[in-house]
């Protein structure tokens, strides 16, 4: 049975990926409704474009996790955030500095920064001290961000990926220096400290959807009308196993 499930697992990854791609194809795109309004991230773009203005810096810290782990769904959540930010604060006076708990996204999170300028044709603006490597265990990541948030003119902190509870550390230092905060995990204790700590926060898959909303590209728009058919299909399996029980059918 544990080839079946495998089969099933790799069946539905494929499934999946070939829907992404088909909603990503203009004629599919025409004509699709307007995304629902989240107040957490209508005052994220408004705080970036403030910030800009200001000449404040935007921080984008994006967790600990491993590109090679489980959680590493919102590590990548994380760096196409950052890739945005950096895009949209192309013209601020203080470009947006991102920091990780791991090694790997440390380099990734350099490499997404350079992208950015490159793509805006302004490779000389790309400083690689602008992904730091914050701490390599939990507690020595929040420590190693604490000075960022104090000392850097930060305006607007975004926290983006997997954390554990301690971050709610960054998000009350954040509300210290009276900075917008933006929060959101994939670990349900962190969602519960950030729900009580942080300005904004946003839940569950919400979490995936936050590229899509910064408009970071057409694939980032597609992963949400797949969300919204996955969601619907799950609707109907539960419906049907209901069925099938109150009719005393038994499949297995």
């Amino acid at each position: 049975m544990i080839w079946l499930e495998s089969f099933i697992g790799l069946a539905l990854v494929v499934i999946s990926a070939g829907l992404m791609l088909v909603f990503a194809l203009p004629r599919f795109r025409q004509g699709r409704s307007t995304l629902r309004p989240i107040t957490a991230l209508q005052r994220l773009r408004r705080a970036i474009g403030l910030a800009v203005e200001d000449g404040t810096r935007l921080h984008v810290s994006i967790g600990k996790s491993s590109i090679f782990s489980a959680t590493n769904a919102s590590a990548l959540v994380g760096l196409s955030t950052l890739e945005r930010v950096a895009q949209l604060s192309l013209v601020s006076d203080r470009p947006p500095v991102a920091t990780s708990g791991d090694g790997t996204l440390s380099v990734l999170s350099q490499d997404t920064l350079r992208a950015a300028y490159r793509i805006a044709n302004v490779p000389e603006q790309y400083d690689p001290d602008r992904g730091r490597l914050a701490g390599a265990t939990p507690f020595s990541y929040i420590a190693g961000t604490f000075p960022i948030i104090r000392d850097e003119r930060v305006s607007t902190n975004i926290l983006v990926g997997n954390f554990g509870p301690e971050v709610g550390l960054l998000a009350d230092a954040s509300d210290q220096e009276n900075a917008f905060t933006l929060a959101t995990s994939d670990a349900l204790a962190s969602q519960a400290v950030l729900y009580a700590v942080a300005e904004e926060t946003l839940i569950g898959e919400e979490l995936f959807a936050l590229p899509a909303y910064l408009q970071t590209g057409v694939i980032h728009q597609a992963s949400l009308r797949l969300q919204d058919v996955l969601r619907w299909v799950v609707v109907g399996l539960i419906l049907l196993a209901a069925l099938l029980a109150f009719l005393g059918v038994t499949l297995l």
